[in-house]
C-alpha cells in the first residue's frame, strides 16, 4: 500500500463525514490498541514485538523540554529563531488548509498497528543513548558516546535548539493535537498525558527531524539524500502517530531550517561538526549497525515516502 504524503490525490466525491467522525470498528480498534500497548512496553517480553533499543531500556524523553532538563543546546534562548515570525498561524477550521490536515489524517488511519506505526513510536522517544540511532541504518554507523562522541554530543545538544525554537509559536497558538479532538489512539499512549499540555503547532519533533537530517547530511555528504529522507520520515512519524496534524509538521520543518542556518554561526557547533565528520569516516566499517533490522526499517518507511 503506497500512501504519498506530499502529493495527495483525492477522489472528487471524498467528503469529511461530520466533525471528526473517523473511527474504526470498536472491536478491531480495541484489539489493535491492546497489541500496540503490549509492543510499546506493557509486556515487552512477549515474542514478536521487536521493540526498539530505546523502548527496552526503560524511561522516555518525549519532548525537547524534557531533554533540556539534563542537556543544554548550542544556542542561548535569545539566539534561537523566532518561530512566531517565521511561520503563519495554524490553519483555521473550515479552511482549505485544515481540510488537507483532515484528509491526510484519514489517509493514514489504516497504518495503526503496522510496522510503520511501530517505527513512529520509536521515533517519538528522544531518550539517549537510543534516540540518535534512528539514523544508524541510513548513516551506516552506530552512534554511541564511546565510538562517535562528537556526533553523539552534536545530536544530543541540537534536540534543545530544534525543539525549543518552536516554543514561542506553540505558546501563542496553543493548538490541540489530533488525538485530543478525535479521541483516536496514538502510537505513544504513555506520552499522551504530557502531550496534552504541550501544544501542537509547530511540531518540535519535526523541527528536530529536519535539523538532524541536515546535520547528518553534512557529516556524511555521500549519503546526504538518504539522510535527509530519513529526517523527513522522522518528522512524518508525528502524523502517522496522530499526535500532530500535517501542517504542524510542515511548520516544524520551516523552523528547523532556520535553526540549521543559525547553528552554522556558532563556533562550538561548527567545531563538533568537523570532529563528527572525522569520527564517521573512521567508524564506518561497511556493515549493518548492530541491533537494527535495516531492511525492515526501509520497508516500513516505504509506505510514507515523499513523492
Amino acid at each position: 500500500m503506497s500512501l504519498p504524503l506530499e502529493t495527495h490525490i483525492w477522489n472528487g466525491d471524498a467528503q469529511i463525514l461530520g466533525r471528526y467522525t473517523w473511527r474504526m470498528e470498536s472491536a478491531k480498534k480495541s484489539t489493535i490498541a491492546l497489541a500496540v500497548l503490549v509492543c510499546i512496553g506493557l509486556a515487552s517480553s512477549i515474542a514478536g514485538c521487536r521493540l526498539s533499543p530505546e523502548s527496552q531500556a526503560g524511561g522516555r524523553v518525549s519532548t525537547s523540554a524534557q531533554a533540556a532538563t539534563t542537556t543544554s543546546g548550542y544556542l542561548r534562548p535569545e539566539e534561537r529563531p523566532d518561530s512566531v515570525s517565521l511561520i503563519p498561524p495554524p490553519p483555521a477550521q473550515g479552511s482549505a488548509e485544515f481540510a488537507r490536515d483532515e484528509r491526510i489524517y484519514r489517509e493514514l488511519l489504516p497504518l495503526e498497528g503496522s510496522p510503520r506505526w511501530r517505527m513512529a513510536a520509536a521515533d517519538a522517544n528522544l531518550k539517549f543513548p537510543g534516540a540518535p540511532n534512528a539514523f544508524a541504518c541510513t548513516l551506516g554507523v552506530s552512534i554511541t558516546q564511546s565510538s562517535t562522541p562528537h556526533l553523539y554530543t552534536l545530536l544530543q545538544r541540537t534536540i534543545i535548539d530544534a525543539g525549543q525554537s518552536t516554543s514561542a509559536a506553540k505558546q501563542k497558538y496553543n493548538r490541540q493535537r489530533p488525538f485530543m479532538i478525535t479521541g483516536d489512539d496514538t502510537c505513544v499512549p504513555e506520552d499522551e498525558q504530557l502531550l496534552r499540555s504541550n501544544a501542537a503547532y509547530p511540531s518540535g519533533h519535526s523541527s528536530l527531524g529536519f535539523v538532524w537530517g541536515e546535520v547528518l547530511a553534512e557529516v556524511a555528504p555521500e549519503r546526504a539524500d538518504e539522510l535527509r529522507a530519513r529526517g523527513y520520515q522522522f518528522s512524518q512519524s508525528r502524523v502517522v502517530c496522530r499526535v500532530h496534524w500535517q501542517s504542524d509538521v510542515d511548520a516544524g520543518r520551516k523552523v528547523g531550517a532556520a535553526v540549521v542556518a543559525r547553528l552554522h554561526q556558532d563556533v562550538a557547533f561548527m567545531t563538533d561538526l568537523a570532529a563528527a565528520r572525522a569520527e564517521v569516516v573512521k567508524a564506518r566499517e561497511g556493515r549493518q549497525p548492530a541491533g537494527r533490522d535495516c531492511a525492515a526499517e526501509a520497508a516500513a518507511f516505504a509506505v510514507t515516502a515523499a513523492r
